[in-house]
């Protein structure tokens, strides 16, 4: 009987997509996360952190490269909890609430950033590289959809 639910099995294209997505998006805030020690990106994410209202009073007790390295520490352990829930399964529920936490949030800079968004040859444009959190974002929400399964992706 079919009962309208989707059902999603763990196995074939779903597990190499699964598979895909965890070790691209472990990558990405592996280097993204060390990138973070750098004068480079500690300069780069200040206008971001600074109009952020949940971020921007860190400047006033924390160094520059202190904030900067604050948020590669969190990038690179949550990279590390992607990569511990392949083998250990209760990892994924926090994995997938800090994948949550990192794109949700760096996808506010889109409003909270002064001048994020303008006008170019009469179209509304932004930095579009941040929009690519979107699919992370989703990604998050999936891990911690699995996590409410039984069923685990071998």
């Amino acid at each position: 009987m079919d009962t309208g639910k989707q059902v999603i099995p763990f196995e074939g294209m779903f597990k190499m997509g699964y598979y895909i997505a965890l070790f691209g998006t472990a990558f990405l805030l592996l280097w993204i996360g060390a990138f973070k020690f750098t004068q480079a990106e500690a300069a780069a994410i200040e206008p971001l952190v600074k109009h952020h209202p949940l971020f921007q009073g860190m400047y006033k007790v924390l160094e520059l490269q202190t904030v900067s390295n604050i948020v590669g520490i969190v990038e690179i352990l949550v990279a590390l909890l992607l990569l511990l829930s392949i083998r250990f399964h209760f990892l994924i529920r926090y994995a997938g609430l800090g994948l949550i936490a990192i794109f949700f949030v760096t996808l506010t800079f889109l409003f909270s950033t002064p001048g994020m968004w303008r006008i170019r040859d009469n179209f509304i444009v932004t930095d579009f590289f941040i929009l690519k959190d979107i699919g992370y974002l989703g990604f998050g929400m999936m891990l911690l959809g699995i996590s409410q399964h039984k069923k685990t992706i071998s």
